[in-house]
């Protein structure tokens, strides 16, 4: 069946995903003349710069969440369908969703990446990455009940393999999660186990180049490896994960290779492209690069398509000086106006000059009082620093009730040490635990809401 449009009706454009590209179109098309479209498998945005603390129960889920449709209800041009698209056909100007199609005028991509396992797919269930609630509430169940197994675990090494935690990864989402963990275990719980002493936990962040945090400044990436050392966190350069297994990790380091018992190794190392970039590709002829990413135009149109734009994420626009833009939020967001807006000058007959991302910044957070910032014609780090990410943090989220949540539980975690949401749940499964030789301890089945909207 297809949803075609009606005839002299307003031009319909179609947006396949909700998250920060997506959004952003869809408000700034809010009092454009035409129809949207918002498409999502999902029926909220989520607020992924946060997932870490969710991840290490600072937050809940619904914390950094948003109803796609309390967002966009004062768009009154604007529909969203929680679907899922799996196709599009260009010359007829559908997009194909599960059990029907859409008609548009102009569409907007912009479905995201997934984590690269590099050819290891067998790795995903034994190192979860970070780009969903989902992949959040396991990630916490897994630091979590680490905790709980070594409290009940009687052989000395088989507790230390409980107490190692390895991050794969020594980007952003690394950084934030290893500094996390070790506030967890250093402060938050350090009083709560009678066997164990949470302090002893090992933390582990392997990087494969030779520094963390590599886009930023060297002067900065250093002033993070320091801040985490500080906390207890063991930085790892020059390593490159080769081989997962259920109670170890293997690392190779230049031509030496160490066997790393742990029971916990959540991945953060390098992203792929969604399916729909395949899809863009057989269907429009569009070029992709290595990970999978779309190569657009200065208009971030596709160059045999110019009503069909990809942004975010997805997006491959190197226009500027050459190299591709970084998969960060800021960027999502201006390409979503930018695509607005240019949708608003073909409307009118008016052209649009190409997109310029404007760079106010990087920064992230390593833990309590220390994070790194750079804003180009600045950078520092440390108490300041920290400050100013909680402030950029708290004024990009989406609603104010989110905004005013988030700022009391920061408020309540910092003057306490506590976190309240550190709740070990788990969904359509059984954990097994191994306690002694021979024998094991069932984790009772439990179940959580993702999120409450």
């Amino acid at each position: 069946m297809v949803d075609a449009k009606q005839k002299n009706s307003p031009p319909h454009v179609v947006i396949i995903g909700g998250g920060f590209g997506g959004l952003y179109t869809a408000q700034a098309l809010g009092r454009a003349p035409v129809e949207v479209t918002l498409i999502d498998k999902r029926n909220f945005h989520l607020f992924q710069p946060l997932l870490y603390q969710v991840a290490t129960g600072s937050l809940s889920p619904g914390d950094i969440a948003s109803p796609l449709r309390g967002v966009l209800s004062r768009n009154k041009n604007t529909k969203v369908l929680m679907e899922e698209a799996v196709d599009i056909d260009p010359q007829e100007q559908n997009v194909i969703l599960k059990g029907k199609e859409l008609s548009y005028d102009f569409l907007i991509v912009a479905t995201g990446v997934s984590y690269h396992y590099f050819g290891n797919e067998q790795w995903r269930e034994k190192a979860p990455g970070l780009k969903t609630v989902e992949d959040a509430l396991e990630v916490r169940r897994r630091i979590l009940m680490a905790f709980e197994a070594a409290e009940k675990e009687p052989d000395p090494e088989k507790r230390k393999g409980w107490l190692t935690f390895a991050i794969a990864g020594g980007g952003p989402t690394g950084v934030e999660l290893a500094g996390a963990i070790a506030e967890l275990a250093h402060n938050t719980l350090k009083e709560d186990f009678r066997t164990i002493d949470p302090t002893s936990t090992r933390i582990l962040l392997l990087e494969g180049m030779d520094r963390i945090l590599p886009p930023y400044p060297p002067e900065l990436s250093a002033k993070a490896e320091e801040s985490l050392r500080k906390l207890g966190v063991t930085v790892q350069t020059n390593s490159l994960v080769t081989n997962v297994a259920d109670d170890a990790v293997t690392v190779r380091r230049g031509d030496r290779e160490e066997v790393i018992p742990t029971r916990t190794l959540l991945w953060a190392a390098g992203v792929k492209a969604s399916e729909m970039g395949q899809v863009l590709e057989n269907r429009t002829d569009a070029k992709r690069d290595r990970a999978g990413r779309v190569i657009v135009e200065a208009d971030l149109s596709l160059p045999n398509a110019p009503n069909i734009f990809v942004i975010g994420d997805l997006a491959h626009y190197a226009h500027q000086d050459g190299k591709p833009l970084p998969g960060v939020a800021p960027v999502a967001m201006q390409e979503g106006e930018y695509v607005a807006k240019l949708i608003k000058h073909r409307l009118k007959g008016q052209d649009c000059p190409p997109f310029q991302y404007v760079d106010f910044g990087s920064l992230a957070v390593i833990g309590r009082n220390a994070a790194v910032v750079d804003l180009g014609f600045v950078k520092f780090s440390g108490f300041l620093a920290w400050l100013f990410w909680v402030f950029v943090h708290i004024y990009f989220l989406i609603e104010f009730d989110n905004k005013l949540i988030v700022m009391i539980q920061w408020a309540w975690n910092y003057f306490t040490r506590k976190r309240g949401a550190c709740l070990v749940t788990g969904q359509d499964e059984k954990m097994r635990v191994e306690i002694e030789e021979g024998g094991t301890y069932t984790i009772p089945e439990t179940t959580e809401s993702p999120i409450e909207v």
